[in-house]
């Protein structure tokens, strides 16, 4: 199979990086030009939620984290690559303990995209080369006037 560009760079910012801010930026990109596509959109409001509650807002990251949740169960255990059943598991204990949050707080931690696809995992680091870490991480809409991630 082969992967879109924005969405390996989606996967190099996640998982190897942690810029969720930047997870957000390509794969909104990418979702607009799959007709907003639910499964990207879900896969986006996963790094969302985490970039809110990584920055102290415990109710957006519930809110971005629980619509994910609902949505990535509908799809195959492994989708686009990735071990889809792992994520929805993980997010959906992430909005237990978030909906509990406030009678028993917990630190933030980050999520792994656990890649199955060899192939994809191939693709990822492939792409992780050409991309270079945001060092200091973005924190708000700084949209370049063009992608860098496109071919």
């Amino acid at each position: 199979m082969v992967y879109e560009p924005l969405y390996l760079a989606y996967l190099v910012y996640f998982n190897r990086d942690r810029d969720y801010f930047e997870c957000h930026e390509v794969l909104e990109e990418l979702w607009l030009a799959k007709d907003r596509d639910p499964l990207y959109k879900a896969l986006l409001q996963v790094a969302v939620g985490l970039y809110h509650f990584r920055n102290g807002n415990v109710r957006g990251g519930r809110i971005m984290l629980g619509g994910a949740h609902i949505v990535l169960q509908k799809y195959p255990d492994e989708t686009l690559g990735i071990h889809l059943a792992k994520l929805v598991q993980e997010t959906g204990q992430y909005v237990r303990k978030l909906e509990g949050y406030d009678e028993q707080p917990f630190p933030y931690y980050d999520l792994t995209l656990e890649i199955a696809d060899p192939g994809l995992e191939e693709a990822v680091k492939i792409a992780a080369a050409r991309i270079t870490p945001n060092l200091p991480q973005r924190r708000g809409p700084q949209r370049p006037a063009h992608s860098p991630h496109r071919k």
